[in-house]
């Protein structure tokens, strides 16, 4: 049991890694910037998972599936609006259902079923799956909770003034009207994209990355430079 699990929370490392789950916290966070954002859509996300793992939640995850390439595709949308307007930085946060983490991460979890999360239900048929989701959810918590910690701080900064954080933010905004829009379209069209999950997510992990550690570099606010050589 214990080597088993131990399995579930390393694909739900691996979960946390894939497309669909960087491009949903990153867009969110543009639209409702919280640093809890990726926790909460990995509790959701998990939620169902754990379900499905136990058996009693394919009618409801099937009544949802619809649902999910829809609200990525949203997301992509609002932020093409936001990022026409010049507002990749912080705004005031928005109330509608796509800016909700926790329901957003149930309905991708229903949507759109990844190789990792399909191999993670064939793995929990051979341990109690309770214990099963709560291993595989633990794990996504910390990739997911952390990448919406991060996306959080960047747009701080970007809002703050930082030269290279502004860039960083616009750069990440046209990643996630891109992947929103491409994944959300691809799965209503129904591409299999599962052979390409994992390097299309470890590129979109690696741009992330570089892109919030180039925001941390040289940091200073517009104007630094010009209030410092006038004094």
């Amino acid at each position: 049991m214990t080597a088993t699990l131990l399995v579930a929370f390393a694909l739900g490392v691996r979960h946390g890694t894939d497309p669909d789950h960087l491009t949903a916290i990153d867009g969110l966070s543009r639209i409702r910037p919280r640093g809890s954002n990726g926790l909460l859509f990995a509790i959701g996300h998990g939620s169902i998972v754990t379900l499905l793992a136990a058996g009693v939640g394919r009618v409801f995850a099937d009544h949802l599936s619809f649902a999910g390439p829809w609200m990525l595709i949203a997301i992509g949308l609002v932020n093409a609006v936001r990022l026409t307007r010049n507002s990749p930085g912080r705004g005031a946060p928005l109330k509608p259902v796509v800016t909700q983490p926790f329901l957003l991460g149930m309905l991708l979890a229903a949507g759109f079923e990844t190789a990792s999360q399909l191999s993670a239900l064939i793995l929990a048929g051979h341990v109690n799956p309770w214990l099963f989701g709560a291993a595989f959810s633990s794990g996504m918590m910390i990739v997911d909770g952390l990448d919406g910690y991060l996306a959080a701080s960047t747009l701080s900064l970007a809002a703050a003034g930082g030269a290279n954080a502004k860039g960083a933010s616009t750069f990440l905004g046209v990643l996630v009207v891109v992947f929103s829009i491409g994944l959300g379209g691809a799965e209503l069209i129904g591409f299999e994209l599962n052979p390409y999950a994992l390097p299309i997510g470890l590129t979109l992990f690696a741009l992330v990355v570089g892109a919030r550690v180039w925001a941390r570099t040289a940091w200073q606010p517009w104007g630094a430079n010009v209030s410092g050589s006038l004094g």
